[in-house]
């Protein structure tokens, strides 16, 4: 068996998974070369959030380790015990970042969140000073307060002596995988996987290594950073206390990367995206890092078996997010499976468009300062147009991302592997299906990051041949049914509500 942590922005949880040959009656997903996991016992805990500003996002890491622990012990003690455990896997949410003290293990701040958009000014003191192309050159990535890098440097100026004790090694940092791996090694272990690495700002994205201008361009000491190693590598080792036996740490990637791993999408011109909180469209391009004209990002996909692949990605801030913010916020619905059946109540959206930027838009217009924006409303707009607009601002998104993956040279894609909570919405992926003008296939087992973890640890530890294999079974598919003027139509309101989201957050720049 392999227990596979995945600790996500909502909740975390752990997941034991079988590897062994497909047997009758099971549900599994792969064949013998790549194994066959099936899994056994899940435990999940959700996640607090804290807003203390407008645009800021935190997690208690201590929490976060607490409920790892607590849900990785409940998954052992169902599957039957720590002996039918051969390793770890690990996969998170990317560029959230943690300080901690290297002595004591505590942490010293509230974690900053993916989302949170409080280092935008210094961002954009960095991109007005001219160092984008420089840093886009090197890691692929744009000057965008998403990233950890200054995220970084902001916890160390916001906790007294912090930046001084990080030079002398007494504090570090590093993102979600990292903190747990020290975690669960008892501080023996002070390691990141490559792919969360990729999204700090630091790693060069060819040498897969920290640079030291990149450091001192964001004022992060490398001595706080952690080991940077492949993703189906040996990161440490449990401590024996925590679980009844130390078990190998054998597999970790971001959680994008990791359900690029579950999907199988390991080959260039492969793509899928996950609707989670956010929604990350992640396309594989080979063996050598491309860099984008249209504002994607470049990045890697995977470290393995002695070599990488590298890929293109697209991410959206809010797309679940969105749904929760239907129910907790505006509180139209009680539970988002309500969503689905609403929305179908209405033959069109009424002229409602929605932009969910709650935390500012992603890729690939990369406003920070932008926020939720709704337009079109008339007297006849309702509690069921705001839900519908919600559910098709995940495919409009979507195709922004996909015309720019177009515009990269990328060849036009005529499937889209997807996974994540809101795929069960059967109206929303038809929707995206429509408005991409793509097949959308949704696997049969979802559990994507987490499958993905798994199989690296597996296949690091020596349990499967392959890291993946054709699935055993059919997936669902949605395919295209909208005529292109409806299309058409729809997408010039879509541009247009884009447009006035960010004419509200640029007002003196005027339209």
């Amino acid at each position: 068996m392999i227990l596979a942590i995945d600790q996500g922005t909502t909740s975390t949880r752990a997941i034991a998974f079988e590897v062994s040959q497909p047997q009758a009656g099971r549900s599994p997903v792969g064949d013998k070369n790549g194994g066959a996991f099936s899994a056994v016992a899940v435990s999940q805990i959700e996640l607090a959030q804290h807003f203390p500003h407008s645009g800021w996002v935190e997690h208690d890491a201590a929490e976060i380790w607490r409920a790892t622990l607590q849900t990785c012990r409940e998954v052992v003690r169902k599957a039957g015990g720590v002996g039918r455990f051969a390793a770890v896997g690990i996969t998170n949410q990317r560029e959230t970042s943690v300080l901690w003290d290297a002595a004591t293990g505590e942490p010293l701040h509230r974690a900053i969140v993916w989302q949170d958009r409080r280092t935008a000014e210094a961002t954009g003191r960095l991109a007005a000073a001219g160092h984008e192309p420089m840093v886009q050159a090197a890691t692929g990535l744009i000057l965008d307060p998403y990233f950890s890098a200054s995220k970084y440097a902001w916890l160390l100026d916001a906790v007294p002596g912090a930046r001084e004790r990080a030079e002398r090694g007494e504090v570090l940092l590093g993102t979600i995988d990292a903190w747990l791996i020290w975690k669960l090694t008892g501080g023996k272990s002070h390691v990141t996987d490559a792919t969360n690495a990729s999204r700090t700002s630091l790693m060069d994205l060819t040498t897969r290594a920290w640079r030291l201008d990149l450091c001192a361009l964001f004022g992060v000491p490398i001595e706080a950073l952690p080991e940077i190693r492949d993703c189906d590598a040996l990161l440490g080792e449990t401590d024996p206390a925590l679980f009844g036996r130390a078990l190998p740490i054998h597999g970790a990637a971001g959680d994008q990367q990791a359900a690029l791993v579950g999907h199988g999408a390991l080959q260039p011109g492969d793509a899928k995206i996950t609707y989670g909180t956010g929604a990350f469209l992640v396309a594989n391009v080979g063996a050598a890092p491309v860099a984008s004209t249209s504002r994607l990002l470049g990045t890697l996909g995977y470290a393995a078996d002695g070599g990488a692949a590298y890929a293109l990605e697209g991410s959206i801030f809010s797309a679940g997010s969105a749904i929760q913010w239907l129910r907790d916020g505006l509180k139209v619905i009680s539970d988002s499976r309500q969503s689905e059946a609403m929305a179908q109540t209405l033959t069109d959206n009424g002229g409602v468009y929605l932009v969910p930027g709650f935390t500012g838009l992603g890729a690939p217009w990369w406003e920070p300062e932008a926020r939720g924006t709704v337009v079109g409303l008339t007297r006849d707009s309702g509690p069921v147009h705001f839900v519908r607009a919600a559910l098709e601002s995940l495919a409009y998104q979507t195709r922004d991302l996909l015309d720019a993956l177009k515009a990269d040279g990328a060849p036009p894609l005529t499937r889209l592997k997807v996974d994540g909570g809101v795929t069960a919405n059967a109206f929303a992926m038809q929707f995206v299906a429509d408005i991409c003008e793509v097949e959308v296939e949704r696997p049969a087992f979802q559990e994507m990051t987490a499958l993905g973890a798994a199989r690296l640890a597996a296949f690091g530890v020596g349990l499967t041949e392959a890291l993946w294999t054709a699935p055993a079974e059919a997936p669902a598919v949605w395919r295209p049914r909208m005529d292109e003027a409806e299309r058409a139509r729809l997408l010039k309101g879509w541009r247009g509500a884009v447009r006035a989201a960010i004419v509200a957050a640029r007002p003196e720049e005027g339209e």
